[in-house]
């Protein structure tokens, strides 16, 4: 069976293609303004989307683990002239001293870690890696969407391409989970909720758990 970065390799060219704006474009708009400058990383940035709203005040920095997917990232930034320090890295292992950075952003790339010491090892690298008083934006699916009430929390989603099907790993998070290990890797939680597009008035069924946490120490 192919690992989770094998299949990201594979996957990267038609990931560029299909998904080429940010799901979360209201969100990170609000934070670009919270936060106005600084040195920002992107956690499993992917193809580099979820850089746009930060192009124009931000240092940018960004990992991940698959170096197609940073090939595409390149190609995105090029195209939407912006510039960002790329490297293959996993998130559990940030290759940063201890407080580089002001703030960071994580969409969708805790949930594709398989065990559970290893995701907070993860964050806790995460927590490591800022400044004192920085915050940090985190998405992951959310166990209680509809479409995975039957489904464990440990599952398989396909990603249906042109000529084959590749099968992704993801954990799959409750509100409580998420909020849980953000806690016990030492963060503060600031904010916990649905994504911007969610209309419906009881959270526990949105797709994503979205949540804002800060490193204590700053002002």
């Amino acid at each position: 069976m192919s690992t989770t970065r094998e299949i990201y390799d594979q996957l990267a060219p038609g990931w560029y293609n299909y998904r080429h704006r940010t799901r979360f474009r209201t969100e990170l708009e609000s934070l670009a303004g919270r936060w106005q400058r600084g040195k920002l990383l992107n956690v499993g940035c992917a193809h580099g989307p979820d850089f746009l709203p930060f192009k124009n005040s931000f240092e940018l920095h960004g990992i991940d683990f698959s170096p197609r997917m940073l090939e595409m990232a390149e190609k995105f930034a090029a195209k939407h002239e912006f510039r960002a320090s790329l490297v293959e890295a996993d998130a559990r292992h940030l290759p940063y001293p201890d407080a580089t950075f002001d703030w960071a952003i994580a969409v969708a790339t805790y949930h594709h870690i398989e065990d559970s010491e290893e995701r907070l090892r993860a964050l806790i690298e995460l927590y490591r890696v800022l400044q004192p008083g920085g915050e940090a934006f985190i998405t992951v699916w959310n166990r209680w969407q509809p479409r995975f009430w039957f489904r464990s929390r440990d599952t398989l989603v396909p990603w249906h391409g042109r000529d084959r099907t590749l099968y992704r790993y993801y954990h799959l998070f409750s509100y409580r989970e998420m909020e849980k290990v953000a806690r016990q890797a030492g963060f503060e939680l600031l904010e916990s909720s649905p994504e911007n597009s969610y209309r419906f008035p009881i959270k526990a069924f949105s797709r994503n758990v979205c949540i804002l946490v800060k490193k204590g120490g700053g002002p």
